[in-house]
């Protein structure tokens, strides 16, 4: 009885393992239709609404972090508008202001005649009359030393840094009395090497640019360094000034109708043009060309110009209703939803302007997402199918 016993079990067990696989297999398939991936986000119209007090969830995976996301509509869109906005208003308000006379600082070269009496320019040397051999070289004068002072003959030395030329005029006039009946003095910049400013980035011509007595403003300095470049983001343009960086929108300036020509620049200041590929945005999903996108030539991309880059949306895949942009934040991310089944929506995503490294992701339907599940389950399926057999 016992060896019948022990023939017995081995048959049963071939006999059903075909069943159980198939029936492990459909149970496995049936579960994974239930949690095809997505994304499930608490939606409110309000970023400070906590995800507790959300309540409306967004398909998605289990494994996704509760993130309140805020649902985008004209509203919403024209308060971001406002916000970013009052921002670049409170940053470069404080840049304009009325140009600074200009005054004489170290290295630079001033052209000194005292009228009646040309023995004393032969102190500035025999050239001072002949043009500079190299372009580098400094033009033929009285050279203000690295302390700021001056040497002239029977004046001595003067203290001149941060005066202005007829204030030195008036020095030299004063001293040279007491050994000249009424000298008659004139003093010009010979050469100006003691200020500049910076211009980088994407520019035809980056480089040093040295401050004269004509006021530099922001156009002045984009000009003298070749213009923007067709890479420039213009709307993203730094001013270093004090080792504070001020951002300076272009485009944003001229629709307020502030001039950037009034725009000064300042001794030691560093002008950075930003350049649009490093101002991308990430577009990903149910799209034809996934792939970033590049802000135009103003710098400006809207949601609808992202997806445009992106070839627009792939009508067979993606869940129109499921549109996502994520903004990287400092503590958490920002995420914003809209919901493009409506004409109304390409509006808003026409509005809606994206920042630097958002991604935009766009999600695929419900029999989009059952596909895929069905396509990683079916090597599970057929090895189990196919040992069944075997074992059989």
């Amino acid at each position: 009885m016992k060896q019948s016993i022990e023939r017995v079990r081995p048959t049963s067990w071939r006999a059903s393992f075909p069943r159980t696989a198939l029936t492990l297999a459909l149970t496995a398939l049936l579960g994974a239709c239930a949690a095809a991936p997505g994304f499930r986000m608490p939606v409110s119209a309000d970023p400070a609404t906590s995800a507790s007090e959300a309540g409306t969830h967004v398909e998605a995976t289990a494994a996704t972090p509760a993130i309140p996301v805020t649902e985008l509509d004209l509203a919403v869109v024209k308060r971001f508008a406002g916000q970013r906005k009052a921002r670049l208003d409170q940053q470069v308000t404080q840049l304009f202001g009325a140009p600074q006379t200009y005054t004489v600082g170290t290295g630079d070269v001033l052209q000194i005649v005292v009228w009646d009496h040309p023995e004393l320019a032969a102190a500035a040397g025999p050239g001072q009359s002949q043009l500079p051999a190299k372009p580098s070289d400094p033009a033929a004068g009285f050279v203000v030393d690295q302390k700021g002072n001056l040497r002239f003959p029977y004046a001595g030395t003067i203290a001149v840094a941060g005066l202005r030329t007829d204030e030195i005029q008036q020095k030299l006039t004063t001293a040279l009395s007491t050994y000249l009946v009424k000298p008659q003095v004139t003093v010009r910049m010979a050469s100006y090497r003691a200020r500049q400013v910076y211009v980088d980035g994407q520019v035809h011509s980056p480089g040093a640019l040295s401050l004269t007595d004509v006021p530099l403003s922001f156009y002045d300095a984009i000009a003298r360094a070749g213009g923007f470049s067709d890479n420039a983001d213009q709307s993203d343009v730094v001013l270093v000034r004090g080792g504070v960086s001020h951002r300076i929108d272009v485009p944003q300036l001229l629709a307020q109708g502030l001039n950037p020509s009034k725009l000064y620049l300042k001794s030691g200041d560093l002008l950075r043009v930003t350049s649009r590929d490093d101002n991308i945005v990430y577009v990903m999903g149910e799209v034809n060309k996934p792939g970033s996108a590049t802000p135009r030539r103003d710098g400006r991309m809207s949601l609808a110009d992202a997806l445009a880059q992106a070839g627009s949306i792939n009508s067979n895949t993606a869940d129109t209703a499921q549109m996502f942009v994520i903004r990287p934040g400092d503590d958490a991310p920002q995420v914003f939803h809209l919901d493009s089944r409506s004409p109304v929506s390409m509006l808003v995503a026409n509005e809606f302007e994206l920042q630097p490294k958002d991604v935009v992701y766009v999600d695929g339907n419900g029999l989009v997402r059952f596909n895929r599940v069905i396509s990683l389950l079916m090597p599970l399926i057929s090895s189990g199918l196919t040992a069944g057999v075997i074992a059989k």
